[in-house]
């Protein structure tokens, strides 16, 4: 029974001793580098020129550092950046923001882009 606990004792520790020398290392000064696409998963009922649009999602950024882009195609070709001062406010999960009043009626795509990522697309509406 002794010699059965002392070997399990020496294969565990051989084993873990393995696996941890197999598992991945993070490189010194990379984190700078970890980029994450920003996410939309809502954007508000359909609004009138010059209402209140509402954004939800994740990893949205911030003014600084991301801008909003209506009038899209579904691949993201065209469309506009919106100005900056539309915007009401700005969370990494949530940006309100009015209508610029010259945006045509109807709807299109609308994707957020932080730094060189961006986001999926969302479709919106506005009304006339």
């Amino acid at each position: 029974m002794a010699r059965f606990l002392v070997g399990s004792l020496l294969m565990t520790g051989l084993f873990l001793g393995s696996l941890s020398s197999c598992a991945p290392r993070q490189q010194a000064g990379t984190e700078r580098f970890v980029t994450v696409a920003p996410v939309l998963y809502k954007v508000s009922a359909p609004v009138v020129r010059g209402g209140t649009l509402t954004v939800q999602g994740r990893y949205l950024g911030g003014p600084a550092s991301a801008k909003i882009r209506m009038g899209l195609a579904f691949d993201g070709s065209g469309g506009f950046d919106l100005p900056a001062n539309a915007i009401q406010s700005w969370t990494a999960d949530e940006i309100t923001f009015t209508v610029p009043s010259d945006l045509p009626a109807g709807g299109g795509y609308i994707f957020i882009l932080v730094g060189n990522s961006k986001s999926n697309g969302l479709p919106y509406s506005i009304a006339q």
